[in-house]
């Protein structure tokens, strides 16, 4: 396996590639395209999904539509995540957000034509398989990426604005909103290595717990975090009354908690005995000290 920055790097080289693979889109519209998922980031979905297939002895390279897929889902998330409709921000990794730059039409088209386009990028990479693990490794990402996952997550978060938090709820936000995309990847990394089902239930495991120590840490750094660093504002949680962990349980529960999480990510995935987990488990670990 290769350490975080190499799997990074190979992202970021295929990305452009990967977008431009779906044939002629209008200028304008790639441009709107090309500027939120060339903004940056930690690359984190698509990088686990590479490392977990290579970790049940799975062929990266031909993982990566699978992990560029994934990435532009993530991308035309946030895209939609920050329209006046949604969460209404400004910035976004330091940057004007896509509707500040090309205004609210365009933005949400954006967002469209990297979703669809992330599928189209997918099916036709599974098509190309002489097996099945393509559409099993498809039909997870879009599972938690859909109105059972990711979306519900979503719309539970709109829904509560305003409303007192109750663990009930702020875990069900967590699960989906952003657990549900952290389990997309390990799961599809693991089917597309035709990893048995207890192994991918495993991965799914150790990216659900992932997942909420994430936002845990995302909640904490939106109170107590550098906007400089961060790259968009903080205290906007508390100022559209959002349900958060650090509402529910304060700064100090909410570390616990993330701590347990990670603890529990970890053991997941040492479960397996066959598995080299030590990326994975250096990635749990580093979770708690994220400053972005």
């Amino acid at each position: 396996m290769r350490d975080y920055a190499a799997y990074q790097a190979r992202v970021e080289q295929a990305l452009p590639d990967m977008l431009r693979s779906l044939g002629e889109i209008p200028a304008r519209l790639l441009e709107a395209m090309d500027y939120s998922l060339e903004a940056g980031g930690k690359r984190l979905r698509p990088v686990m999904l590479l490392a977990a297939c290579e970790m049940a002895g799975g062929d990266a390279e031909a993982a990566l539509p699978f992990a560029c897929g994934l990435e532009m889902i993530h991308t035309y998330s946030l895209i939609h995540d920050d329209l006046p409709a949604m969460d209404d921000d400004d910035l976004r990794r330091g940057k004007p957000t896509n509707h500040r730059v090309f205004g609210e039409g365009l933005a949400v088209l954006a967002g469209d034509g990297l979703l669809n386009g992330a599928v189209e990028l997918m099916a036709r990479a599974a098509l190309s398989r002489q097996d099945r693990r393509g559409l099993q490794a498809l039909e997870a990402i879009l599972r938690h990426a859909g109105v059972t996952g990711m979306i519900a997550g979503q719309t539970a978060d709109l829904a509560a604005e305003g409303e007192a938090p109750t663990e009930e709820k702020v875990t069900y936000i967590h699960r989906h909103k952003t657990a549900d995309l952290l389990m997309a990847p390990m799961e599809a990394g693991l089917l597309l290595a035709g990893a048995e089902p207890e192994k991918v239930r495993a991965g799914g495991e150790y990216g659900m717990h992932l997942g909420f120590a994430f936002q845990m840490t995302d909640d904490l750094l939106d109170v107590i975090g550098d906007e400089t660093l961060l790259g968009k504002k903080t205290g906007m949680d508390a100022a559209r009354d959002k349900m958060t962990w650090v509402a529910l349980r304060g700064t100090e529960g909410t570390r616990e908690d993330a701590a347990a999480h990670v603890a529990a990510a970890i053991a997941a995935v040492r479960g397996v005995p066959e598995w080299d987990a030590g990326f994975f488990v250096s990635l749990a670990e580093s979770t708690l000290g994220r400053v972005r």
